[in-house]
C-alpha cells in the first residue's frame, strides 16, 4: 500500500491526474493550512480566507485531469490562491465604489417608505387598542406599553392577577380578530 504522505508533490500530481482521491486528500492536508494562512494575511477575514482556499481545492478536484502544472504544485497553489484573493479584493473595491456612488435619493425613499408604513401600522394598532373596553384597554396598555407585571397591574388597579391575565388574554383575542393574523404577529413580535 502506498504511503501518500511520503510522496513528493510531483508524484502526488501524477496520481491526481489518474483520479486518485487519496492523492488529492494528501495535497489538501499538506497545503490547506498554509494556503489558509496566506489568504488570511491578505483578506483579514477568516470566512473569506477559508472560502478562497476551499474554492481553490474544489476547482483543483473538478479539473484534476486537465490542469497543467507549469511549475511545481506549491507554486501553482500559491499563485492560484493569490489570484483568487485579488479577485475578492477587486470585487470588494467595486462594491464599495458603487455603494459610495449610490445617490442619497435612492436610499432615502426606501427608508421613508419603511417609516411611513411603520407609522401607518402603529396608527392602526393604536386605533384598535383605543376601541377596547375601558378596563381591558387600561390593563392591556399597562402590560404592553409600560411593561408592568401582572402583579404590579393588579396592585395598582386593586384587582386579582387572574383578572389582569384575563383582560390581557381577551384583548389579544380581540386585536387578533380585528387586525388580522399578520398584523397581529408583527404587533406581538415588536411589542414584547
Amino acid at each position: 500500500m502506498v504511503n501518500y504522505n511520503t510522496l513528493s508533490d510531483s508524484e502526488l500530481t501524477d496520481l491526481l491526474r489518474l483520479d486518485d482521491q487519496l492523492a488529492f486528500a494528501e495535497i489538501y492536508d499538506r497545503y490547506f493550512g498554509l494556503l489558509y494562512i496566506h489568504a488570511f494575511n491578505r483578506v483579514r477575514d477568516k470566512e473569506e480566507a477559508r472560502d478562497v482556499v476551499q474554492e481553490l481545492f474544489a476547482f483543483l478536484w473538478a479539473n484534476h485531469d486537465t490542469i497543467e502544472f507549469k511549475t511545481n504544485l506549491s507554486n501553482y497553489l500559491y499563485t492560484a490562491t493569490r489570484n483568487r484573493i485579488l479577485n475578492v479584493i477587486g470585487r470588494k473595491q467595486i462594491h464599495e465604489r458603487y455603494k459610495l456612488k449610490l445617490p442619497e435619493q435612492v436610499i432615502t425613499p426606501i427608508l421613508t417608505d419603511h417609516l411611513v408604513r411603520e407609522r401607518q401600522l402603529t396608527e392602526i394598532i393604536n386605533k384598535e387598542i383605543q376601541a377596547l373596553p375601558p378596563k381591558m384597554r387600561v390593563v392591556f396598555e399597562m402590560s404592553r406599553k409600560y411593561h408592568m407585571t401582572y402583579k404590579e397591574i393588579a396592585g395598582q388597579l386593586d384587582i386579582t392577577e387572574q383578572s389582569v391575565r384575563s383582560h390581557v388574554k381577551n384583548a389579544l383575542k380581540v386585536l387578533r380578530v380585528k387586525l388580522g393574523i399578520i398584523t397581529f404577529l408583527i404587533f406581538i413580535l415588536f411589542n414584547k
